[in-house]
């Protein structure tokens, strides 16, 4: 492919992304909008929160959250090396994180009616230089 061919291609390509840019939004009413919005960001945030608590505990051996769990596995019976329970504290804090991260994603993609199309999405020529 010579750059002749990709520059003739990149027009069509652009016109395909933004097409596809513009299915991913949804059209919602603005209370139900408002509603996306608060809720979305309010368990990214406790999400991401509660993450770097499960890292905190994976990380220090005097956290008070890794010795409720010791002490839960200890009262079933469960012997579990500090090894173990680090890693599994911080697989748990990378998830709890990661799914914040994604339900603040989806929240994202849902606009009020009325609300324009992002600036990526207009066919406005930017006049920046």
């Amino acid at each position: 492919m010579t750059d002749s061919d990709a520059t003739g291609r990149t027009g069509d390509s652009d016109q395909a992304r933004g097409s596809r840019r513009g299915r991913r939004d949804i059209v919602v009413p603005m209370r139900l909008y408002k509603t996306i919005t608060v809720f979305s960001t309010l368990i990214a945030v406790v999400s991401v929160v509660l993450g770097f608590v499960f890292l905190d505990a994976a990380t220090l051996q005097v956290s008070a959250l890794r010795a409720v769990i010791a002490n839960v596995f200890s009262a079933l019976g469960l012997g579990v090396s500090n090894g173990l329970l680090s890693t599994g504290l911080a697989v748990v804090g990378l998830t709890v994180i990661a799914f914040g991260a994604v339900v603040y994603t989806l929240g994202t993609r849902f606009r009020a009616q009325g609300m324009g199309k992002s600036q990526e999405d207009s066919g406005e020529d930017s006049n920046n230089g």
